[in-house]
Parts: structure tokens; C-alpha cells; sequence
């Protein structure tokens, strides 16, 4: 289902810096009405506040505490596409001493992290027939092993992703799931990712997706490489209905 960003009220985790202040700045720049600002810390928003005054409205929320979503969710029933863009990237191998409690810390944030937004939008985006993005990774579909605990969260969140669709697709949501490559942010830096590519690939690209109706967008050239070669199990696996 396409959905038009113009007129639209969106809701961004994780809005402060990277990709997620990007597609807050695009949203906005394609004519969205207001875009909430998700955030821990309510203070790290200023320069958008500043930016763009009463089109953004920052709130605090943790995706990471249910209490935290279900709250925010109460507070803005307005919103028409939310956009789980909050998440950690931890370099750690699978082999490590403390492999288990840096696995367990990935998973809270970006696969329970999903359940929680899923859970806790589900109604509101049924009944304003909206639209939930999910920030995934080329890692979700491939484990680098430098990145292996992340590249499982994240297998695990583009799992939740694949069956969020199957559910809400029913009830007039668009889900969309955005597998980008490295990206020019702290967290590419982090994971040793050099030139990286712009923030803005990824936030126009999900304008365009949105409209367009698809369900992956891989954003940048190396994603646009993994596309290629995912194609066909895509296709025939993870779009396909089994249930006939």
C-alpha cells in the first residue's frame, strides 16, 4: 500500500543524531505535518526544535522499557507511520567472555525493542491505516563476525519484521523493513566502517519506499549488491504465501 508522507504525522526513535535525525529532516522536507522525536534524553533534540519549532515535538521514550513505549504510545494517537529507528551496534565476535550478556543487551534493544513499538502502535496505526518502519541491517541477513551478536539481533528483528507484515498487512498497515549498508554514523564508525554512505540515502529512500509500497528497501550501493543476490529467495521465500 503506498503511503504519502505530506500531511502525514510520524514518530521517530531514536531522532537525535545519524539516520534517525535524517529522516526526521526528510520527512519534514516531503511536506509531513509533525514528526514526534523519540528520545532517552529529552535534551539532545534542541537544534531540531530549533530547526523546524512547532513541526517536531520531542518525547521521551525507551525502547529498551515497556512501560516507557506503552506510555508514549498513549500519549500521541495521532501518529500515522512510526519509524523504529533506535537501536545498538556493539562490535563483539561470537567467540568472547561476555558474549552472552552483550548478545542479551543487543536483542532488548533490536528485537524486543520492535516488539515493544509493534505492540504498543498496532491499534493506533490500524485505525489511521498507517505505516511502521523497521530499521534493519544488511547484517540481518548476513552474520559479519566481527559484528556477530549484532548481525543476530538483527536477524531476529528482520525476522519479527517478515511476520509483523504477514499480520498488519490484513488490517490496512504498510510495514516496510530498511536493510541499509555501512552508514556514515557513530555506530558505522564504531564498527570500523570507513566512508560509509550518506544518512540521507537511507531517509529518502524510505520516503520513496513508502510511497512506492515495498516492503524491503536496501538503500546504498554495497545494500543495492546484497538486493541483487537476495532476489530471488525474496521472491520466492519470503514474500511468497505458503498458506495456500
Amino acid at each position: 500500500m503506498s503511503i504519502s508522507i505530506e500531511n502525514k504525522v510520524a514518530l521517530v526513535t531514536g531522532a537525535n543524531r545519524g539516520i534517525g535525525k535524517s529522516i526526521v529532516e526528510s520527512f519534514i522536507n516531503h511536506g509531513a505535518k509533525k514528526v514526534y522525536l523519540a528520545v532517552r534524553n529529552i535534551a539532545s533534540t534542541k537544534d531540531l526544535e530549533e530547526k523546524y519549532g512547532n513541526k517536531v515535538v520531542t518525547v521521551k521514550a525507551d525502547v529498551s522499557n515497556t512501560k516507557s513505549i506503552q506510555e508514549l504510545a498513549n500519549e500521541v494517537k495521532d501518529v500515522d507511520i512510526v519509524v523504529n529507528n533506535a537501536g545498538v551496534g556493539i562490535p563483539y565476535p561470537t567467540i568472547g567472555n561476555d558474549v552472552e550478556k552483550d548478545f542479551a543487551q543487543q536483542l532488548e534493544v533490536n528485537a524486543f525493542g520492535l516488539l515493544r513499538i509493534a505492540n504498543a502502535f498496532a491499534e493506533t496505526l490500524e485505525k489511521n491505516k498507517g505505516a511502521l518502519v523497521q530499521l534493519n541491517s544488511i547484517a540481518s541477513i548476513k552474520n559479519f563476525p566481527q559484528l556477530s551478536t549484532y548481525s543476530a539481533s538483527k536477524a531476529a528483528s528482520y525476522s519479527l519484521t517478515q511476520g509483523l507484515r504477514a499480520e498488519l498487512k490484513s488490517k490496512g498497515v504498510t510495514v516496510l523493513s530498511v536493510h541499509p549498508g555501512p552508514i556514515a554514523t557513530d555506530m558505522g564508525a564504531a564498527a570500523g566502517f570507513d566512508n560509509g554512505a550518506s544518512t540521507s540515502i537511507v531517509s529518502e529512500g524510505i520516503v520513496e519506499a513508502l510511497k512506492a509500497g515495498d516492503f524491503h528497501l536496501f538503500p546504498d550501493e554495497m545494500a543495492k549488491q546484497f538486493e541483487g543476490a537476495y532476489q530471488g529467495f525474496s521472491d520466492n521465500v519470503v514474500m511468497a504465501d505458503f498458506s495456500e
